[in-house]
């Protein structure tokens, strides 16, 4: 079993395929000891915990001088008892005070994972994937239970944690902040990495080391966004995308966060995660309770690859969910870049025909098929197709599409409203918004509050009606701007600062309740692009679009930092026009398709207007791309050479058996005179011989992996993909 009590000593030893997590109980406080590479279960934890006297200036707890909770590793701490680090919660309780201690009251050891109440978690299949650890800590002065849970994975190296509030008190409490996750360190030998960015440029990769002080990073803008990911990992500083010691945190959690990391004065670090505590507040009457968001730790001894492919396969099997998870996902043209808002029912029907020629399996109709929808100032709301563009409606054009042999899929932005739209005049009041003050506009649109049980409700039902009398196979959700005035009509004036996550919880229930009714349905998440890819989406909705940026050469960093946390399989990658609309570079359609090739693969230009060559490089596209999809989108992924460090970019994926592997390589601007340059390869079995497709010679995997493969590109913008098969 995962989960091991010794109640003589008050230790808990968590243990995950490869790595050990121990608690002790010190004078009722949960005390953290290790996390790290796996003790055995019989190990002599002794001694671990070392308790020492420090500066006059940090207090002792009363009868032990030696024994000061600014210095002990806690699970949990608090604030106002003597600890002067960053607390894991605060909270104000209804004589104003702050201050609160809690104890541990008792634990429970439950087989397998419990789900989180209205929110995305990881979950579990069998019961003996998990095991969970139950912490109950108390506060004996108001009353305020914390139970801290810790779900253990049998066969990956997962540590999921999450905290839940419960008032048994007589009086109200109100929550400022509480971390899904405190984890203390006895040391600060880590470098930081997190993934940064900005619309059409998300989640590039930062590393540096920690230093004094705090390195932090989160959203305040009603969503994950594009500018920070809720991603963020420690490392050993000798660690590599191969070997070392890496400590990732996830959370699965689409609106604000906060993750950071404190160096304290004797050298010790806190690492903390959660709902982001600024303009954040949740009322507890007596009796009722609040759960945080999970954070999803993973421990990788063998550097930060190690460590993605352990997100890849928990997030890929684990928190996507329906019958989409496991299923070769399909090729798509997008009409959004070949139109936009100008278009009308037989120039979409000529774009399926020309995709269909080519071997496309699914047309998606983009933004402007709704009310008066003919640039981005209207109509948002108003989810009625427009007989203008559409004569005989969205019903028959589906039918067109499908005549083709294609499905057909559709384009939405439910969670917002534009001012001219009838949606808005008919409920002014149901968009976020504080009375008396303007209401800031984004793309010339607000956004509705999805707190409201009214609002939910009327989305499920357009949604649904079209979802039932339309044969759509593919939704793309988007949601493309943040949230200001953060209030909401239906909360009272103490209440206001819940409204945030009030908005992603009934975020979450809308999603639940239509992905549920429509199984049978794609549902790709979209916002901006990158502005929500997060685990939390990926409950819902199995796949992303990756960014707006379509930019084969820019792709290869946003592709390259998303592999970090998510699978490939969540990954949505197109072949765009050149001069490419973000950036205006020219490159071949066959990099872009080499790069695009690398995710869930499809088009977003007009395939109408291709040429005969262009037609046939893109047929063996697409050909090739079915043939290897499986192995794209379930493979093990090794990073190999990253966009970030110069001109050249490779990673590839291999099948579980190892009897398969599928190699892209890039090179982004040519270099003159260049040397040679040697790929070694990873993930092969060394013992086994693989044969490169188109070419007869047989090569070892561990000459492959050891001594690399020359390649050599041409030209700017040139690509290589190298099928290899086990004999």
């Amino acid at each position: 079993m995962p989960v091991f009590f010794d109640e003589a000593k008050g230790i808990f030893h968590l243990q995950t395929l490869g790595s050990s997590y121990v608690i002790q109980l010190v004078r009722g406080y949960a005390a953290h000891v290790y996390y790290g590479k796996k003790l055995r279960q019989n190990s002599n934890l002794d001694g671990m915990l070392v308790h020492t006297g420090r500066a006059s200036f940090s207090p002792s707890l009363p009868g032990d001088p030696s024994l000061s909770l600014d210095a002990l590793p806690q699970e949990y701490p608090q604030y106002g008892t003597g600890d002067f680090r960053y607390p894991a919660y605060q909270v104000t309780l209804s004589d104003g005070t702050r201050i609160t201690e809690l104890l541990y009251r008792s634990h429970r050891i439950i087989q397998g994972k419990p789900a989180l109440k209205g929110l995305p978690a990881v979950y579990v299949e069998q019961q003996d994937e998990a095991e969970t650890l139950e912490l109950e800590l108390y506060d004996n002065y108001s009353g305020l239970v914390v139970t801290l849970s810790y779900s253990v994975f049998t066969n990956l190296d997962v540590i999921a944690r999450s905290a839940k509030f419960v008032n048994t008190g007589q009086e109200e409490i109100q929550l400022g902040q509480m971390m899904s996750v405190s984890l203390d360190f006895p040391d600060h030998q880590f470098d930081s990495l997190y993934l940064p960015g900005a619309w059409a440029r998300e989640r590039h990769v930062v590393r540096k080391p920690l230093a004094p002080g705090i390195t932090a990073i989160g959203s305040r803008r009603g969503a994950s966004s594009h500018n920070m990911n809720p991603f963020f990992a420690l490392l050993r500083p000798d660690a590599s995308e191969r070997q070392g010691e890496v400590y990732g945190f996830s959370l699965v959690y689409s609106g604000n966060f906060l993750a950071q990391a404190e160096v304290d004065q004797y050298g010790t670090t806190r690492f903390s995660m959660g709902i982001q505590p600024f303009d954040f507040g949740w009322k507890l009457q007596q009796g009722e309770s609040f759960q945080s968001p999970e954070v999803v730790m993973v421990y990788s001894a063998e550097g930060i690859g190690g460590m993605s492919r352990t997100y890849h396969k928990l997030y890929r099997t684990r928190l996507c969910r329906g019958q989409h998870r496991d299923a070769e996902r399909p090729v798509l043209v997008n009409n959004w870049e070949a139109t936009y808002f100008h278009f009308n029912a037989d120039k979409i029907e000529d774009i399926a025909s020309a995709g269909a020629e080519l071997g496309i399996e699914l047309f998606v109709l983009d933004d402007g098929w709704f009310g008066h929808r003919d640039s981005d100032n209207s109509s948002l709301g108003d989810w009625y197709e427009d007989r203008r563009k559409l004569p005989q409606g969205l019903g028959d054009l589906a039918a067109r599409v499908q005549g083709y042999g294609l499905q057909f899929g559709l384009w939405f932005e439910p969670e917002m409203v534009s001012p001219d739209s009838e949606l808005y005049r008919a409920h002014p009041d149901w968009c976020l918004h504080v009375p008396g003050r303007r209401r800031t506009e984004a793309r010339q649109q607000l956004i509705l509050d999805l707190s409201r049980p009214e609002v939910q409700h009327y989305l499920y039902d357009r949604l649904s009606d079209l979802l039932s009398n339309v044969p759509i196979s593919y939704v793309k959700w988007d949601m493309n701007r943040n949230m200001t005035e953060i209030g909401s009509a239906a909360l009272l004036p103490e209440r206001q600062a819940e409204t945030a996550h009030r908005y992603m919880l009934g975020l979450y229930a809308l999603l639940e309740r239509i992905t549920s009714q429509f199984p049978q349905v794609l549902f790709e998440s979209c916002s901006g692009g990158g502005g929500r890819f997060d685990p939390g989406m990926l409950y819902y909705m199995p796949q992303t679009w990756t960014s707006d940026d379509t930019d084969a050469a820019e792709r290869l960093k946003i592709q390259y930092g998303t592999s970090l946390v998510y699978p490939v399989s969540a990954m949505g990658a197109h072949v765009s026009a050149v001069p490419n609309h973000q950036v205006g570079r020219i490159t071949s359609l066959a990099f872009r398709g080499d790069v695009a090739m690398s995710g869930n693969f499809g088009y977003e230009l007009d395939l109408s207007k291709f040429t005969a060559e262009e037609k046939e490089i893109a047929k063996a596209q697409i050909a090739a791309y079915k043939r290897r999809r499986s192995l794209v989108q379930t493979g093990d992924m090794f990073r190999l050479k990253s966009p970030f460090e110069g001109q050249m970019t490779g990673w590839m994926f291999v099948s579980e058996d190892q009897s398969e592997a599928l190699l892209f390589y890039y090179q982004v601007l040519a270099e003159p005179n260049a040397p040679i340059h040697y790929i070694k390869l990873e993930g092969l079995d060394p013992q086994r011989n693989y044969r490169l497709e188109g070419c007869e010679a047989l090569y070892g995997g561990d000459r492959l992996m050891s001594a690399g493969l020359p390649l050599q590109l041409e030209g700017d913008f040139s690509s290589r993909v190298i099928h290899l098969h086990g004999c």
